[in-house]
């Protein structure tokens, strides 16, 4: 299932996207959104005798996360060596706060302190329920779901602060979307294509096999670290490709089986 969160008539509801379920294209004629009762993530899925073209709706993003987005740094052996980095022994942590996180098709304000900001496709990883000390082979019983993440970093600003809140953390350092897709397992993950586009020409191209962690290592990592909450979001780390975004232009993040993910940029 593909859990989405729009607005329509001014009001944020979540949604169960139907329609053709191999076209990643979040304005699709051929998608309707079903609104659901509630919160999902508190209240279960609830669908509701309601229900709207895709195309009619804004989508914004599935989740804001309460708590925390955790980054998994330099999860990806080809990224590491392009920005001359060493394949760590143990899945390395950063935090976005939940102020970075902006929705598919929404616009992103480049900071003024910054001119180096680049672009990172990811798969991104939801939490559905509060869990700690998750053992891997529990991962599947605490994953709501999956959605795909543009992990925004201002490398001039990791190059030169002690610390990457800032690097990481800015205002739009987070695009997530289009939806959440439920209908995968820890396994099914184990090899899917990851995409970026940059204004129509493709930038990454990966497959998720190259990661050096995998799901069940990082999330069973992540909760020995920090307690989980649900709609905590935990991305995964990005092949490599990566480069810089200026105004005015567009990236358009695809994981496999999940979406595509339209991010644009203004100064």
């Amino acid at each position: 299932m593909r859990i989405a969160r729009f607005v329509v008539d001014a009001e944020p509801q979540y949604g169960l996207v139907e329609g053709e379920a191999d076209n990643p294209q979040a304005d699709s004629e051929d998608l309707e959104v079903v609104v659901l009762h509630g919160d999902p993530f508190f209240q279960g899925i609830q669908p509701t005798a309601t229900r709207h073209r895709l195309a009619d709706v804004r989508l914004v993003a599935p989740i804001i996360p309460r708590s925390k987005i955790v980054g998994v740094g330099r999860n990806w052996a080809d990224h590491a060596s392009e920005l001359g980095n060493a394949v760590p022994d143990s899945p390395q942590f950063f935090l976005k706060p939940n102020t970075s996180v902006v929705g598919p098709g929404e616009p992103v304000t480049l900071p003024s302190w910054s001119d180096q900001i680049s672009y990172e496709a990811e798969l991104a990883v939801v939490i559905g329920t509060i869990c700690k000390d998750v053992p891997a082979e529990r991962v599947d019983d605490v994953v709501f779901g999956y959605t795909v993440g543009n992990d925004l970093t201002a490398r001039d600003a990791q190059k030169s602060d002690l610390q990457w809140a800032r690097a990481k953390g800015f205002d739009g350092a987070c695009p997530l979307g289009p939806w959440i897709e439920t209908g995968l397992s820890s396994a099914d993950t184990e090899d899917l294509g990851i995409r970026m586009e940059l204004d129509g020409a493709v930038v990454q191209d990966g497959r998720t096999s190259g990661m050096v962690f995998g799901v069940k290592e990082i999330v069973s990592a992540v909760s020995q670290a920090f307690t989980l909450l649900p709609g905590d979001v935990i991305l995964t780390g990005t092949p490599a490709g990566v480069g810089l975004v200026e105004g005015g232009q567009r990236t358009e993040a695809t994981v496999e089986g999940i979406g595509t993910l339209t991010t644009v940029f203004r100064r």
